[in-house]
């Protein structure tokens, strides 16, 4: 991994970024209408490049690049052994070039360099290789049949896969859908966040140079009512995946239906309770787990914390110590290694965390820290980390999606009402559980209804495990291998000896 250094950093910041184009059968491809997206950086609100903006006819193209590659089996056809040297050499590639990616996906979404070397490139390259490793590794089944009959289960590729990716971290949860579905000889058509494209085409033309035929990863960049509908749409298109909003999702549910009824996996948002119990190993601790569980990334974190539940007993010094812990992370310049919390995303975000903040009060919460812009004479769209108390469940804080450096704090009163409060919304992407009490722990894992479980931390969970969610939180799972089942279609094979 490269060592980061802050004179690199401001050398890569100052590089000029092309204009972008798709990347469709191994080629660059300009919009068929000549159309393009500006890319506005968070950092300073100016122009850093600008994008191809897609129509339906690129998306078309794109689809049928990736039918024809599949159908000739240039891809699927090679051997266990020849995909995955192409997956780990990716990987090598994406390593090899990763303060480089990172600083490149800074600038276009404005996640802290600190995390994004980690949670882009870094990760990025892990999944790929756990996906490439696993590939050769995966088996079909024989059946317990008579003894005159053999019963064959054949994992074989669905074809072609859409995948739309989101842009808090998108080589992350990129890496998420690519690894497991090209690893199962599939062909793909990405769609990157308008606001976070950058990093994703580039990482794509690493797969290239890695030995990726042409055809078998397309990238179709443009805006999502365009193309997302596009590939939604599609008559091609065999299983589509997608991280996102909910209202996204229920569209993409509408075109399966009105095409050809492609499998369609699901991870939408989250309003993920972290619950802490007065016996909590270490109070101090749990606190500034809990602030960094909610601000890093300036809380664009689908797992993100975002509703804090503490024990009555402990309430008012628990919130003094993560309002204490909030206010010692030094949010400014993503790219600056000093700073702990970079930008919002866009304007448009930032605006629609503000106004939540707004509406809290005006519900009767209070701020006990941060709830505004700041640095705005840079330019660019930053928040401070904040701090909301006495939100009630009812409330909007309470029961929405954020997507921002906003925590909502409730108190409970024992463990029956942390689990009432934890299960009152329409997520269950994630939590967390803080309590010395072992058999707490596991009661509390087992009642609250959610994907992921924390306990006695929050955030940190590798590719070995699955993530996903229930209820409004969506459906299918990345990471694991469980994410190989997306992929594959089951093929039984009845032969009569």
């Amino acid at each position: 991994m490269t060592v980061m250094n802050q004179p690199d950093i401001d050398t890569l910041r100052h590089v000029p970024v092309a204009p972008q184009e798709h990347l469709i059968n191994g080629a660059a491809v300009s919009a068929s209408d000549g159309g393009t997206l500006d890319v506005v950086s968070p950092i300073d609100g100016t122009v850093l490049t600008t994008l191809a903006r897609g129509t339906a006819v690129d998306m078309d193209k794109a689809v049928a690049a990736a039918r024809t590659a599949f159908a000739d089996q240039r891809w699927a056809g090679q051997s266990p052994a020849a995909r995955r040297k192409v997956m780990l050499r990716w990987a090598e590639l994406i390593e090899a070039h990763a303060l480089e990616l990172a600083v490149l996906g800074v600038r276009d979404n404005g996640t802290e360099i600190n995390m994004a070397l980690k949670a882009e490139p870094g990760s990025a390259a892990g999944t790929i290789r756990y996906y490439g490793e696993a590939l050769d590794k995966v088996y079909g089944e024989i059946a317990p049949t008579a003894g005159k009959v053999l019963g064959l289960v054949h994992r074989e590729p669905v074809g072609v896969v859409g995948a739309i990716i989101p842009w808090n971290f998108p080589m992350m949860i990129g890496a998420w859908k690519l690894g497991p579905a090209l690893a199962m000889g599939n062909s793909v058509v990405l769609k990157p966040a308008e606001t976070a494209s950058l990093s994703l085409i580039r990482m794509a033309e690493l797969a290239h140079e890695a030995g990726l035929p042409d055809g078998v990863l397309n990238v179709v960049t443009g805006e999502g009512a365009v193309v997302g509908e596009a590939m939604g749409l599609s008559m091609d298109v065999d299983v589509l995946v997608f991280t996102g909003s909910g209202a996204t999702g229920r569209r993409l549910l509408e075109y399966a239906a009105r095409s050809n009824l492609k499998r369609v996996y699901l991870e939408l948002g989250g309003k993920s309770a972290n619950i802490v119990f007065a016996d909590a190993p270490d109070l101090d601790e749990a606190a500034r787990v809990a602030a960094h569980g909610i601000f890093r990334n300036s809380g664009q974190v689908c797992v993100a914390g975002s509703r804090l539940l503490v024990e009555g007993s402990i309430h008012d010094e628990f919130v003094a110590a993560v309002v204490k812990h909030a206010e010692k992370l030094k949010v400014g310049d993503p790219l600056d290694l000093a700073n702990d919390v970079g930008a919002v995303n866009s304007e448009r975000q930032l605006s629609q965390n503000l106004q939540f903040v707004e509406t809290a009060l005006g519900e009767g919460s209070k701020v006990a820290s941060g709830g505004a812009r700041i640095l705005q004479e840079t330019g660019g769209y930053y928040m401070a980390p904040t701090v909301v108390t006495g939100v009630r469940p009812e409330s909007n804080l309470f029961q929405r999606e954020v997507f921002g450096p906003v925590l909502g704090v409730t108190p409970f009163a024992d463990e029956g009402d942390a689990i009432r409060l934890a299960n009152a919304t329409v997520y269950g992407l994630a939590g967390g559980v803080w309590t010395s009490d072992l058999s707490r722990a596991h009661r509390m894992i087992r009642r609250v209804r959610t994907g992921v479980v924390h306990v006695n931390t929050y955030g940190g969970a590798d590719a070995t495990v699955p993530l996903g969610g229930v209820g409004q939180s969506g459906n299918g799972h990345d990471k694991s291998l469980h994410a190989l089942d997306k992929y594959v279609d089951l093929k039984t094979a009845w032969i009569k000896l």
